[in-house]
């Protein structure tokens, strides 16, 4: 799929093509459950506008009828036009009233259901598809593109519809009120729609440009804010100053070159548009002055001459914008047509997988998809009985993590399979399959809730007994209770209220609120000082007891007592065995080991 930066068309075509128009089309089928409220929208809107047209031209009538002239007999006085005034009036507030409550609900409505689906098919996709992409660029997907959509839906098509219905029925007035004007008039036309076309090339490839540069200023922003404190340590905020006024400056560049071709075409409209009205009125004078028109008439002509002017003005900006609605709409379908990795579902009608834990990896291979020709994993085999405790220790890129992100299937191996209690893991159902698998990060991310709300995310739905046993077993109460609001207390933005000790056990407390049959510790202590290490070490000898355990460690003091140690090298094992075992063969491990022990390795 095509980056924000890439999507633009080269070409800068106005036209849409047939795919492209389908695609849009597509996105109606957010609009069809409120139907009933957008047929009804647009009976308003058409009604309007003819009321609306009707009404500009009573003026003209009442003076016809004034100076005794009355063009078409309604029988009235002209003291009774300020009656009928006030009665069309009222009734044209109540139609754009109800039109536009009834065009909000359908925008609203259909745009917060498409917000959601947006929402679940980006979260229910794989990790690769993130990987893939900046997190700014998604986030403009659900804010920005379906924002000008919801302005499409709500403001924009209805306008456009609005202007056509005043077009229509504003030519057909004046040909019958006053042919022989309406047709010099007319001749205006071609020339204004031609140049329009050329005109709106130029503009929709600098509005798509625009949007696509902002889409990039708000990815620096994501990164910023979701990276302060890397930010604060290096003392990079003028860095980041420049960046994101840089990124900036090219929105103001790219929307003053927007700028100065509207204005251009605003100048050619104002001319030609206005130029051919004032000859138009200097004719409607000399023949009110012979007698062959009546000065109401010509009063007429000039309101609904103004009314097309404005109409045939605004039809180049609305079909731009409906056409950059339209390039949004293909960019939320690229990611609505992908195929997710998982269903969203209620918990209770995911059907249960009781595993026990028996865990074996036959000669797998993997290289990650964005980097194919880079192979990490290269014959790995290995077998885990379930309850056993193993560590996977090596140098940083061994592939010791990717061993564990393709247990939790969050990519599949290039050859080899992945056995879990003799099954391989590709058969089973993914969301009850990773609800048996628990994970301790080395860098633990909180949500910007509550401690409780933090600890229950590993079980939704969970007792308030079942998360303080959860707390206590991960030896959290004791921090817990010295806040004011206890497990009420709001941790911040990922977490950044907790010193990284406590986010380390509150972490622990969700993983053994999960209870999963396959524990995962990726490097759960490594950023720990030795008092903190200690009081996490015991959570977590709480947390592995009876389960599947799978330790990722630089720090071998942590894996001195698993039944099994596996070194990792360059995506290879090249050593297995008991901590004693390992440290007697002189080897790579032995090595390891000498680095971080005494000299005498015991």
């Amino acid at each position: 799929m095509e980056t924000a930066g890439q999507e633009k068309n080269k070409s800068g075509n106005l036209f849409v093509s047939r795919e492209k128009l389908k695609k849009a089309i597509g996105i109606f089928r957010y609009i069809r459950p409120y139907m009933g409220y957008f047929t009804i929208a647009m009976i308003l809107l058409v009604a309007g506008s003819l009321i609306f047209m009707a009404l500009m031209g009573l003026p003209g009538e009442m003076a016809n009828t004034a100076v005794g002239k009355p063009k078409f007999n309604f029988g009235i006085d002209v003291r009774d036009y300020g009656w009928l005034f006030l009665v069309i009036l009222i009734l044209q507030g109540l139609l754009s009233y109800f039109r536009t409550l009834y065009f909000a609900i359908v925008s609203e409505k259909g745009m917060a259901d498409l917000r959601k689906d947006l929402y679940n098919k980006i979260i229910t996709q794989p990790i690769s598809f993130i990987e893939e992409r900046r997190v700014g660029e998604l986030t403009s997907r659900i804010t920005a593109d379906v924002e000008q959509l919801q302005s499409a839906f709500s403001i924009t098509l209805a306008e456009f519809i609005r202007q056509v219905v005043i077009l229509i029925s504003g030519i057909a007035i004046i040909v019958y009120w006053t042919p022989r004007l309406s047709l010099i008039m007319l001749l205006t036309f071609p020339a204004i729609v031609i140049v329009a076309v050329i005109f709106g090339r130029y503009i929709r490839k600098l509005s798509k440009e625009r949007q696509d540069q902002l889409a990039k200023t708000n990815t620096v922003v994501e990164e910023t804010f979701q990276s302060f404190s890397i930010v604060k340590s290096f003392a990079n905020e003028w860095y980041e100053s420049i960046r994101y006024a840089q990124s900036v400056d090219d929105i103001v560049r790219i929307s003053l070159r927007f700028a100065k071709i509207r204005g251009v075409f605003f100048v050619f409209i104002i001319t030609i548009l206005f130029g051919g009205i004032f000859f138009i009125l200097w004719r409607g004078a000399l023949m009110v002055q012979n007698g062959s028109m009546e000065a109401g008439d010509l009063f007429s002509f000039i309101i609904y001459t103004g009314i097309l002017g404005g109409a045939i003005a605004s039809f180049g900006n609305l079909y731009t914008q409906l056409v950059s609605a339209i390039g949004a709409t293909e960019r939320i379908q690229q990611i609505l047509e992908s195929e997710s990795e998982v269903e969203i579902k209620p918990s209770e009608k995911v059907q249960p997988l009781h595993i026990r834990g028996d865990i074996q990896f036959n000669n797998v291979r993997f290289a990650y998809p964005s980097r194919p020709d880079v192979e990490i994993l290269k014959g790995i085999s290995f077998d885990v009985r379930a309850g056993s405790k193993i560590a996977l220790v090596g140098q940083s890129g061994a592939g010791k993590s990717t061993i564990v992100q393709l247990l939790m299937k969050f990519y599949n191996p290039l050859a080899g399979d992945i056995l879990v209690d003799g099954q391989n893991i590709q058969s089973f159902d993914i969301t009850a399959y990773r609800r048996n698998i628990g994970i301790v990060p080395q860098e633990v991310i909180l949500f910007g809730g509550t401690i409780r709300e933090n600890i229950s995310y590993g079980k939704t739905g969970a007792t308030e007994e079942e998360i303080i046993r959860a707390a206590e077993l991960s030896n959290s109460m004791e921090f817990i209770r010295s806040f004011p609001d206890g497990l009420n207390t709001v941790v911040g933005e990922r977490g950044i209220k907790l010193s990284g000790r406590q986010r380390q056990r509150i972490a622990i407390a969700r993983a053994i609120l999960k209870d999963p049959r396959i524990l995962i510790l990726d490097e759960a202590t490594s950023s720990l000082d030795a008092e903190s290490e200690k009081l996490v070490q015991e959570a977590l000898d709480h947390l592995m007891q009876n389960r599947t355990s799978i330790i990722i460690a630089h720090r071998l003091a942590t894996v001195r007592d698993v039944d099994c140690i596996y070194v990792i090298e360059n995506g290879k094992i090249v050593e297995s065995g008991t901590h004693e075992a390992l440290t007697l063969q002189n080897g790579v491990y032995s090595n390891l080991a000498r680095l971080q022990f005494d000299p005498v390795i015991g």
